[in-house]
């Protein structure tokens, strides 16, 4: 693991596709393409942002909004910065750019992904339902996470359909 690094939070850009594709390719089994990219980052709605380090783009997240739910899309760190804190000053980053009193957020996590599970809980997310054989890649199932109002107290009340499939009390 390197030394931790402080990065700086900005706007992701159409200029930092090409180090985002790079990093794509190298963090996922299936990466997004370059048009999966753009067309999240022409989104009005949206929010995308880079995590920038001395040597540039160390991780990015992309985010778009569905009528009051905000959509995780992609959080992604460099394999050799991972566990530096970037996905966490990212997603915070995130929370706090949508700024809206009580904002709802929901993401897909592969439920093999420990590491990635226990971040999005110190973030606030829950486990609240599985979607099978969502990741083409293995058919891999998907835990579906939400931060929401209730999810902060440690409840899913407000959360539709919810269902813990990591079968912890709610």
């Amino acid at each position: 693991m390197s030394d931790p690094v402080s990065p700086n939070i900005r706007r992701l850009t159409y200029a930092d596709l090409p180090q985002v594709i790079a990093i794509e390719r190298r963090a996922f089994p299936t990466p997004w393409s370059l048009a999966m990219f753009v067309l999240e980052l022409s989104k009005p709605s949206g929010v995308c942002l880079a995590a920038d380090g001395p040597d540039g783009i160390l991780g990015y997240c992309v985010c778009s909004r569905y009528d009051t739910v905000w959509h995780i899309m992609n959080v992604s760190v460099d394999p050799g910065h991972r566990r530096e804190g970037i996905a966490s000053a990212l997603l915070a980053a995130l929370i706090d750019r949508v700024g809206e009193a009580d904002p709802r957020f929901t993401l897909e996590v592969r439920t093999s992904n420990a590491g990635a599970i226990a971040l999005y809980e110190r973030h606030g997310f829950r486990a609240a339902g599985l979607r099978r054989r969502y990741y083409q890649d293995n058919g891999e199932d998907a835990v579906i996470m939400w931060r929401t109002p209730a999810t902060l107290r440690g409840r899913l009340d407000d959360v539709p359909n919810a269902v813990d499939p990591l079968r912890r009390v709610v």
